[in-house]
């Protein structure tokens, strides 16, 4: 069996893609290093070369929003460590990626050396943030709704997050080539895994998850009536 790592660089920027190639050269010698510059293109290298040992993954990218794409990542491909990448360093911002399973978190403003010292970690199945960062997601309300919505299966996310925008089963339907019956079917399971009771909560938690920043999750305490399917409001 091949020792040799295989290594997806998913960033939009092709010099910090540069950098974490850099990064991995004394670190994983020989890796086989592939670089996607959107979600589709992390995608199509997925479907083209397999589960890799690691993601690198950078949350703001073409054709993704929020952290949409570490929430498909880490659904569809659980057994893949993604260590995520950014230029936004805030704290609430390392503890929910790490809530929503990221084994590490490299600052786009970290030398080469410590971006080296977060690869091997995750390699060996640590989980690795910056000395001053928190070293693991809190528990409470958030993390609580954070291990509900990575309970949900690859489309019942995907039918979750197009609440954000508004969208009507009928357009949900068919968008993912499905009957209007499936969707709130999908629905139905979606609450009960979310522990919600209306639509308009997992609206707005769909909304809170397509944000960059890492806003409350509680949408609990949101009781307005659901509008009916008909009258819901259009997409943005």
């Amino acid at each position: 069996m091949s020792s040799v790592k295989t290594i997806i660089v998913a960033d939009d920027h092709p010099l910090f893609r540069t950098a974490l190639r850099e990064a991995l050269k004394p670190v994983v010698p020989g890796a086989q290093v592939i670089e996607a510059d959107s979600y589709p293109s992390l995608q199509a290298a997925l479907q083209q070369h397999g589960a890799p040992d690691l993601v690198l993954l950078d949350l703001v990218m073409p054709g993704v929003r929020g952290f949409s794409s570490l929430l498909f990542l880490r659904s569809e491909y659980p057994n893949v460590p993604v260590v995520v990448v950014s230029g936004y360093e805030e704290a609430a911002l390392i503890r929910r990626v790490l809530q929503f399973g990221a084994v590490g978190f490299i600052p786009k403003s970290a030398s080469l050396e410590m971006m080296g010292e977060a690869i091997l970690a995750a390699l060996s199945g640590k989980v690795w943030t910056p000395p001053e960062a928190p070293k693991d997601p809190e528990g409470g309300v958030d993390a609580e709704v954070a291990r509900k919505v990575a309970s949900l299966s690859p489309q019942q996310l995907r039918v979750l997050l197009m609440l954000a925008d508004g969208r009507l089963n009928k357009q949900i339907a068919h968008e993912l080539t499905i009957t209007e019956a499936t969707v709130k079917a999908h629905m139905t399971v979606i609450l009960r895994k979310l522990g919600l009771v209306r639509r308009t909560q997992a609206a707005v938690l769909a909304q809170r998850l397509m944000q960059e920043e890492a806003l409350p999750l509680a949408v609990d305490h949101i009781m307005d009536e659901d509008p009916p399917e008909e009258e819901a409001p259009p997409a943005a």
